[in-house]
């Protein structure tokens, strides 16, 4: 396949184009969020005063275990809704997991979901909702608008910070064989209703709350700085930014303070907006195929690419790294280049801090080749402020492996 970076910049262009004449500049798309503790309830009560009895949970197999999936949907017990459990989501749902959703969802005639958990059981979730009377092979779905007329409503209880999938119309899906990432959106992908309860983020391992934060965090930066503007993207990405340096220490360092876990999960949503209006970019396209061939967790994977990508990016989305250094109180100096500098130094120091390491040994360089152009593929398809070349990504690729 030519990579040639004018044919990668028409390419771009064509995309953006045709995505701005389908979707609009105007962002779109209505739901409501319960924020605070006992929002978990207040969204239960909701759903069963809509009249829904049958319910499919999707839940990975701790949180069914641990109890905590019922505890945050006792609201639709007491209410008398029955619930019908599929509890079987990974790390990277795959399509796999899609259809044993299905046949759960099928056998029970249920009216409609509930995703309780991470990113995986979220995005398994929008998935499952479409399967409801469709028999086609979910993988068809792949792309944009492409999923069935008949998707059932999801809702969403997050019990980590960082995905911000409770808040977009999109999902991401593994394919284990082609160790590849797919992403599906669609406009009724987007949960109708979400509650942000911080009782259910208390006691959240230390590392995880660090790498969903870092997710979050990525979210954020890469709508505020990307070059579509779009809805209210860069107010949202802005507010994710800031949340994340105010309260991701905070939240790993003390993993009982409710104050930080409400901040994160109010930051994480906030970048979950914001891409939801204008998309994700190149930290994104090198951390899915590192999480396709590796295994290594989303938010890791975005903390290892981070820094270098937007060093690489810095003369292009200066202006952009000069607003979020001055919002997150990390430099005030009056040069916009010193600014820009000086948030990409900072980012690196809130990875190092909340203890991501900067390589893995998963990473083979043996491999640096197909997942450099993979990641051209996928990151042509974004609104980034400039395209990474091979070189660049390679380079990248090196410094993240470890040894």
């Amino acid at each position: 396949m030519l990579r040639s970076m004018p044919l990668r910049r028409l390419k771009r262009g064509f995309k953006l184009g045709l995505i701005k004449l389908l979707i609009g500049n105007k962002a779109a798309g209505v739901h409501l969020s319960y924020v605070g503790r006992g929002s978990a309830a207040d969204l239960c009560r909701r759903i069963a005063d809509i009249g829904h009895t049958d319910v499919l949970v999707v839940t990975d197999k701790a949180l069914k275990e641990l109890g905590l999936a019922e505890q945050a949907l006792s609201g639709l017990t007491e209410a008398g809704v029955t619930l019908h459990w599929y509890a079987g989501v990974d790390p990277d749902p795959t399509f796999a997991h899609v259809l044993e959703g299905r046949e759960v969802l099928r056998s029970a005639g249920c009216t409609a979901i509930v995703a309780v958990g991470g990113g995986s059981s979220m995005d398994a979730a929008k998935i499952i909702a479409c399967t409801r009377s469709s028999d086609e092979s979910p993988d068809q779905w792949v792309g944009l608008n492409k999923i069935p007329d008949d998707v059932l409503p999801v809702y969403a209880i997050p019990t980590t910070s960082g995905t911000g999938s409770e808040a977009t119309m999109g999902a991401v899906i593994k394919d284990p064989a082609e160790q590849l990432k797919h992403i599906i959106v669609g406009d009724d992908l987007l949960p109708q209703a979400v509650a942000l309860d911080p009782e259910l983020l208390l006691g959240l391992p230390g590392a995880v709350t660090a790498a969903t934060g870092i997710d979050a965090l990525t979210h954020g930066i890469e709508a505020y700085i990307c070059i579509w503007d779009r809805g209210t993207r860069q107010e949202n990405g802005r507010l994710a930014v800031q949340g994340v340096f105010r309260w991701l220490e905070r939240a790993v360092s003390h993993p009982e303070d409710i104050e930080a876990r409400q901040g994160m999960a109010v930051a994480a949503y906030h970048a979950g907006v914001a891409i939801n209006q204008v998309g994700v970019g190149n930290v994104h396209a090198i951390a899915h195929q590192l999480g396709a061939r590796y295994g290594i967790p989303h938010g890791q994977a975005n903390a290892l690419a981070l820094p270098h990508v937007l060093q690489a990016c810095l003369a292009d989305a200066e202006t952009a790294l000069a607003e979020l250094a001055v919002v997150t109180a990390v430099s005030d100096a009056a040069s916009p280049a010193a600014r820009a500098q000086a948030f990409v130094d900072a980012v690196t120091d809130l990875i190092r801090k909340v203890g991501i390491d900067e390589t893995d040994a998963r990473i083979q360089a043996a491999d640096w080749e197909v997942l450099a152009h993979a990641a051209m593929d996928e990151s042509d398809g974004y609104v980034s402020p400039r395209l990474l070349t091979k070189p660049e990504i390679m380079d990248t690729l090196k410094r993240i492996t470890a040894g």
